[in-house]
């Protein structure tokens, strides 16, 4: 795999540190003027967004929120030119959209892969020029049109209203494993990478920045050496991330708190309604509440593109199914392998009568009708409360 290839799966979780922060909860204000002053506010997208909205999807669900964490393969900034060559561009390799249930109730992470091909629209370049309508995959659609041009793509795939979004670099999702006291993880062999530059024993290991980072990069020298298995590998780092944060007292204590927020607001920019303390707060002011089970983290229902097996298109009607809930606000659940294939999973990508799943709502409450007789479909994925060792 060439360098570009060995690097783009540290970025995947840079953006998912910024999301487990999000989804672990709560701010406090005693040094509201220090951490406000972070936050980078994305005026230009929000200008860029606001030129399409007769065309961007109406909100279904009053309470419910859709946030989309892009994360950034920019060199350019402190730190990050260790990383490789800074091009002057930006790619999206990591594209997760964080559904926030109405009432919070749960909170769940739908993870698009970065190759998968996708009608990404005409954009606005930084140059003030505009690109064409093209088929082509997820990331080039922030490599051409920033974040803007992410959101419009995103909503166009899957037909879902997004409220706000965040984007971080590598070095935010170092800090952020830092300022928690780093991240368990369960390896099952010792792993000695030079790629990813990573020498871990095997047995249960806390990794700290530097170390994560190599983590959720290696490849060839962990798992089955395929993108899926390393995409699920990720997504169980994020768990354990979310689990972190929300333990050993992190949230109640300002001495451990306060490293945790600086770190993840000096790792984000945020459309204006997120680029401050209170923005964030009036969005997580619930959130801390939702049971770490109910953090839930899956990757969109994606297979072998047919005309190039290195790259995706999304598994029909499993995708669709999978978006049309979260327009509606109705129950998703995820599992491995062993339980989503047990008769008590209420789903399998084999299901051949979507309606089957159809759940009621009262429009704006998020509340299931009295139609609610099926089980909500389960995704592979996992939780937060998952050890990562079992």
């Amino acid at each position: 795999m060439g360098g570009g290839g060995r690097r783009r799966w540290g970025r995947w979780v840079a953006a998912g540190a910024a999301l487990a922060v999000v989804v672990a909860g709560g701010v406090g204000w005693g040094v509201y003027t220090k951490l406000d002053g972070n936050i980078t506010p994305d005026e230009a997208a929000a200008a860029e967004l606001a030129r399409f909205e007769k065309e961007r999807p109406t909100a279904l669900v009053k309470d419910a929120q859709n946030i989309l964490v892009i994360g950034s393969d920019t060199r350019g900034g402190a730190g990050n030119a260790r990383y490789g060559r800074d091009p002057g561009t930006e790619r999206s390799d990591t594209t997760i959209l964080l559904h926030l249930s109405g009432g919070r109730r749960s909170a769940t992470a739908v993870h698009f892969p970065r190759d998968l091909m996708v009608d990404v629209p005409g954009c606005r370049r930084p140059d003030g020029s505009r690109t064409r309508p093209m088929f082509a995959m997820l990331n080039y659609a922030f490599q051409v049109g920033g974040s803007a041009c992410a959101i419009r793509t995103v909503e166009k795939l899957t037909d879902i209203r997004v409220d706000h979004h965040m984007v971080v670099d590598f070095q935010g999702f170092k800090r952020i494993v830092d300022a928690v006291g780093g991240v368990e993880v369960c390896v099952e062999r010792p792993i000695r990478d030079k790629a990813a530059k990573l020498r871990l024993p095997a047995g249960r290991v806390r990794l700290d920045g530097e170390q994560a980072l190599g983590y959720v990069r290696v490849r060839k020298t962990l798992g089955d050496g395929s993108d899926t298995e390393r995409m699920e590998r990720q997504q169980r780092f994020l768990g354990a991330l979310v689990s972190k944060v929300r333990g050993n007292d992190v949230l109640l204590n300002p001495v451990k708190l306060y490293p945790v927020l600086d770190a993840a607001t000096s790792s984000l920019t945020t459309d204006p309604g997120l680029a401050s303390l209170r923005g964030l707060y009036e969005l997580v002011r619930g959130v801390r509440d939702i049971p770490t089970e109910r953090v839930q983290f899956l990757t969109v229902p994606r297979e072998a593109y047919v005309r190039d097996s290195n790259r995706d298109q999304l598994v029909e009607p499993e995708a669709e199914r999978l978006f049309a809930r979260l327009r509606r606000d109705a129950p998703v659940a995820v599992a491995g392998d062993n339980a989503r294939n047990s008769p008590e999973s209420g789903f399998s990508y084999g299901d051949s009568d979507p309606s089957s799943y159809d759940v009621g709502q009262h429009a704006g409450t998020g509340r299931s009708t009295r139609n609610d007789v099926s089980p909500a479909p389960t995704f592979r994925g996992n939780t937060a409360a998952e050890d990562v060792c079992e």
